[in-house]
């Protein structure tokens, strides 16, 4: 079974996305912060983490820069999901390392279209 991490500070996101990962049957593990999301990765060690850019304690963007220096995570599959759509948000995501970007609002099939790309077979 996949594991997912899904990270967002906003309680509603964190339960929809929840509930659609596990009707898919992925292992899901969760966090409402940057600094919870990097200790949470490190004892469940995810195939993907879900990110949030906009969180208190530190934001995606940093999180996912620790991701990428750690050796133990830095082969994490990561999906930045933010409001912003903007390209330069889209472009910075990217530069820190993310695998791919969502804005949000996002449909449930869009999503795990691009989860299946990145974790499965």
């Amino acid at each position: 079974m996949k594991k997912i991490l899904a990270v967002d500070d906003e309680p509603n996101i964190l339960m929809s996305i929840e509930f659609i990962l596990e009707m898919e049957g992925y292992e899901v593990h969760t966090a409402r912060d940057g600094e919870e999301a990097l200790e949470v990765a490190e004892r469940v060690r995810p195939d993907l983490i879900l990110l949030d850019v906009n969180m208190p304690r530190k934001d995606g963007y940093e999180v996912c820069r620790v991701l990428r220096e750690r050796e133990d995570l830095a082969a994490t599959k990561v999906i930045m999901l933010t409001a912003k759509g903007q390209t330069l948000e889209k472009k910075k995501g990217i530069e820190v390392g993310a695998d791919e970007y969502v804005t949000k609002p996002f449909s449930a099939e869009d999503l795990l279209e691009k989860i299946r790309a990145l974790i499965e077979p």
